[in-house]
């Protein structure tokens, strides 16, 4: 509602172009932010981590904030859990927007900024989620990757935006 006042923007309603009038699309938008609502509660889990961990053991040093948190333990468990939901999720935002993409535009990949930002970050997780369950990293390396797989998803998400590419629909 604010967009609309300001200087500059079209406020006139127009109907979507052909390629976004379809149910792939919806699908698509839906899974892509389910994926990254999950990698958002593990980057939120991972800086918990990092002041749960900064505190240490000493409770004279914890604050009442930081004795509410969880264990380390849950929070690497918790971490774990939201990055294997968030990359099921991520998969099927990626497979459907192929698909919708051939159906628009009549190939599944092309490349663009945010499909392989997306790739990016997809190959993140799975790194994670690799050295997870064949290395067994736990605790402080997966915190750290949480928070480095969530700047992959802010990038995708925001930072593509800056640059050419067929997600851009503003004229």
């Amino acid at each position: 509602a604010y967009a609309s006042i300001a200087p500059g923007m079209n406020n006139r309603i127009e109907p979507l172009i052909p390629a976004l009038q379809s149910n792939w699309l919806t699908s698509h938008v839906l899974t892509c932010f389910m994926g990254y609502a999950a990698f958002t509660v593990a980057f939120a889990l991972g800086i918990m981590f990092f002041v749960r961990h900064a505190a240490g053991a000493d409770s004279a040093k914890a604050s009442v904030f930081i004795r509410l948190l969880p264990s380390e333990y849950l929070m690497d468990e918790l971490m774990y859990s939201s990055v294997a939901l968030g990359f099921i999720f991520l998969s099927l935002g990626i497979v459907t927007g192929s698909v919708w993409a051939h159906y628009a535009w009549g190939s599944y990949w092309g490349w663009d900024p945010k499909e392989t930002w997306s790739l990016i970050t997809w190959l993140t997780y799975a790194v994670m989620l690799h050295a997870r369950g064949v290395r067994g990293w736990r605790g402080r390396r997966m915190a750290i990757m949480a928070i480095a797989g969530f700047g992959c998803v802010l990038f995708t998400y925001l930072g593509v935006n800056l640059l050419p590419s067929l997600h851009s629909y503003m004229t």
